[in-house]
């Protein structure tokens, strides 16, 4: 049986993005890619909401793009190896291979889909994963809280939520990011 596990790089006010949409200010350097990397190295699936796979499907083809550093290369090929779901009522056919659209998202499902799995399944999008948290699926959280408030935008955890946690690790990086990794308690 495999793991429901939550992974956001955020603002240390809570946000993914900023109040325009933008998360410039979030892309990992290299000690913090390849940390993620190992992370994501036993997940088999990915579960997406339409906006985050679009931003996510960039690693198909990321292998094309001259220039990759080892680091990149590495999360190309793990981001490949895995199956994707995503959750989406205006995409019709998904754009990468071993990947399939969703046209809602069903936590009895999701719950089969975990508990079937022989490895972990990742769930991407704070809003998708607001959902999933909101129906009790998720069993791990992995938050990347970086050194900058942006004020507004979506937030990493949803509102009216409560969850009690377990802290298990926690890592500092050189550039000031964070690593916050919580157990769901049940």
């Amino acid at each position: 049986m495999g793991k429901l596990v939550y992974g956001a790089i955020a603002s240390l006010d809570g946000y993914v993005n900023d109040a325009s949409g933008g998360f410039d200010w979030a892309a990992p350097d290299e000690e913090v890619h390849q940390f993620v990397n190992d992370l994501e190295r036993p997940v088999g699936t990915y579960l997406y909401g339409r906006r985050m796979y679009e931003v996510m499907r960039y690693w198909e083809t990321a292998d094309s793009e001259p220039g990759q550093s080892s680091v990149e290369q590495d999360y190309t090929a793990v981001w490949q190896a895995a199956d994707k779901v995503v959750y989406s009522r205006t995409l019709a056919e998904p754009t990468a291979p071993r990947t399939r659209v969703e046209p809602d998202f069903d936590p009895e499902q999701v719950r089969r889909l975990v508990a079937a799995a022989d490895h972990d399944v990742s769930i991407g999008g704070a809003t998708l994963a607001g959902a999933a948290l909101a129906a009790g699926l998720v069993d791990e959280l992995h938050l990347f809280l970086n050194p900058v408030v942006v004020g507004a935008g979506t937030r990493a955890l949803p509102d009216r939520v409560r969850l009690d946690l377990e802290l298990l690790a926690e890592h500092r990086f050189g550039n000031g990011v964070v690593h916050l990794h919580h157990r769901v308690r049940r």
